[in-house]
C-alpha cells in the first residue's frame, strides 16, 4: 500500500510557500502467534492451567485468569525472535492443580 503526503514550508522568502511532496509504502509488522493443543490423560480432569517462560526451567507465568476447559489455546502476546517454554497443569472437580507437564519449547521466527 503505497501513502502520499506533503510538508508545506512557510517563510518570509519570495518563494514562500513551497510544498515538498512526498510518498512512501512499506509492509505491515507481521501477526505471531502460537497455538498449543494437549489432551486429557484422564476423565478426572476438568480445567488446566498454561504457564509460559523465557528461560527453559521456568520461572513461568500463568496466561490465563480463568482455568481453559478446551484442550487447546492461542497464544497472542508473542514477539518475533524469541523463545518461549509452556507449560501446562491439570485441575480436577476441587481446583486441586498437577505438577507442570513437561516443557514444549517455541520459537517465533523473524520477519
Amino acid at each position: 500500500m503505497t501513502e502520499v503526503g506533503s510538508i508545506v514550508l512557510a517563510s518570509t522568502g519570495a518563494n514562500s510557500p513551497t510544498t515538498i511532496s512526498l510518498s512512501g509504502s512499506g509492509v505491515q509488522p507481521g501477526f505471531h502467534s502460537v497455538t498449543l493443543n494437549w489432551s486429557e490423560s484422564t476423565p478426572i480432569v476438568v480445567a488446566f492451567n498454561l504457564y509460559r517462560g523465557l528461560i527453559s526451567g521456568g520461572p513461568y507465568v500463568q496466561l490465563n485468569t480463568a482455568p481453559i476447559t478446551p484442550d487447546q489455546y492461542l497464544d497472542t502476546n508473542v514477539d518475533a525472535g524469541q523463545t518461549y517454554y509452556y507449560v501446562i497443569t491439570a485441575l480436577d472437580s476441587m481446583n486441586d492443580e498437577s505438577e507442570y507437564s513437561s516443557e514444549v519449547p517455541a520459537t517465533i521466527p523473524t520477519p
